[in-house]
């Protein structure tokens, strides 16, 4: 007599994958100082294997010096970058007495108007900014101290990076033969076409970020030249870098841009580029963001979105970076397993069917 084999409900079985989605993310949370570094540092070894490669065939020289280089070409090009943003601001240096002037003039049109719209004269107006930077002052040693401290936690944060950077391109070739080696023969395949793809859909999802950022930088560049801006093409470049950085970024680059603008600009200029920057922000959030980025590693908007706010309530800055490639990752899984498909076509979408229909109609 044959016996049958009993499938549990799927209310059963959903309940269970939501109970062990909360335990991963309550480990992932309490995990964060050790796991977050360590994904950032296979990121960018994925990024750099098909140089580390290179440099070891090509040049023949041993995997840790091919890793080494690699890493340092990597700290080369961002510290080049770097150095050529750095170069650009220095050039306000040489316009920082007309700029000193020109800011001492727009602060006493601000005062005039206060005085006029508000009924506070300069003397009372003075005061306050005193009084105001008296007590800035007085708290200044605490934050200096929490000013020192979050930097030296964020540089210990890049050196780790770099560590188990170098350390998952060294021993990357035991790192996969460890993944096709826990699983039975029979799903070597699934498991050898899984890594291939990780790797191709996080090259191409930071491919995404710095097309993303090409493309804002030339819109504000763009509108700050019809606008008349002096430092337009400076001011453009700031906002595209500082633009990929969530939240924090795009405040950075207002700051900025309204700063520059009202000390070499009209009050009229710095209003018209606050609006264009937040602008561009809006643009950039709604429609670049999951069409550019999202579309590199086959994610719906809807999917985009939702990821980038988890990965906020969950690691901060470093999830919203993260939750993207980490969201495709589950998803290259989930198409390659027969009980897991569903779960891929909603983060993925229809556009999966639509292609797989053009591809039945060319072959017939």
């Amino acid at each position: 007599m044959p016996i049958k084999k009993l499938i549990a409900p799927f209310y059963e079985r959903l309940a269970l994958i939501l109970i062990g989605f909360c335990v991963l993310g309550y480990l992932v949370v309490m995990a964060k100082e050790l796991i977050d570094p360590m994904i950032f540092g296979f990121l960018f070894a994925v990024l750099l294997l098909p140089v580390s490669n290179f440099i070891e065939k090509k040049c023949r020289l041993p995997r840790s010096a091919s890793s080494f280089i690699s890493i340092l070409l990597l700290v080369g090009f961002v510290g080049s970058i770097m150095y050529l943003i750095g170069a650009q601001i220095s050039n306000i240096a040489s316009d920082w007495p007309m700029l000193q002037s020109q800011l001492k003039d727009s602060i006493a049109n601000l005062q005039g108007w206060v005085q006029t719209a508000f009924h506070i004269n300069a003397h009372k107006q003075m005061s306050y900014v005193n009084s105001t930077a008296d007590r800035i002052m007085a708290s200044g040693t605490a934050v200096l101290g929490t000013t020192f401290g979050a930097v030296s936690s964020l540089l210990l944060f890049y050196v780790f990076i770099l560590i188990f950077t170098f350390f998952i391109l060294f021993y990357r070739r035991l790192l996969f033969r460890f993944i096709t080696w826990v699983f039975s023969d029979e799903n070597k395949t699934v498991v050898v076409d899984i890594v291939e793809n990780v790797q191709k859909i996080l090259r191409q999802y930071i491919l995404g970020l710095l097309i993303e950022m090409v493309i804002v930088s030339g819109m504000a560049i763009t509108i700050f030249y019809i606008i008349g801006i002096k430092y337009a093409a400076l001011l453009g470049i700031i906002i595209g870098v500082f633009n990929i950085i969530p939240y924090i970024g795009i405040f950075t680059a207002l700051l900025l841009s309204t700063i520059v603008t009202f000390a070499t600009g009209t009050l009229s200029q710095t209003v018209t580029v606050a609006i264009s920057v937040i602008g561009v922000h809006a643009i950039d959030a709604n429609f670049l963001l999951p069409a550019v980025v999202g579309s590199k590693v086959r994610l719906n908007a809807l999917i985009s979105f939702i990821g980038i706010i988890i990965g906020e309530m969950i690691w901060g800055l470093s999830g919203m970076f993260l939750s993207i490639p980490i969201i495709a990752i589950f998803k290259i899984i989930f198409d390659r397993i027969e009980s897991l498909k569903p779960w891929g076509y909603l983060l993925g979408g229809d556009y999966e069917f639509k292609e797989s229909a053009q591809k039945k109609m060319k072959t017939e």
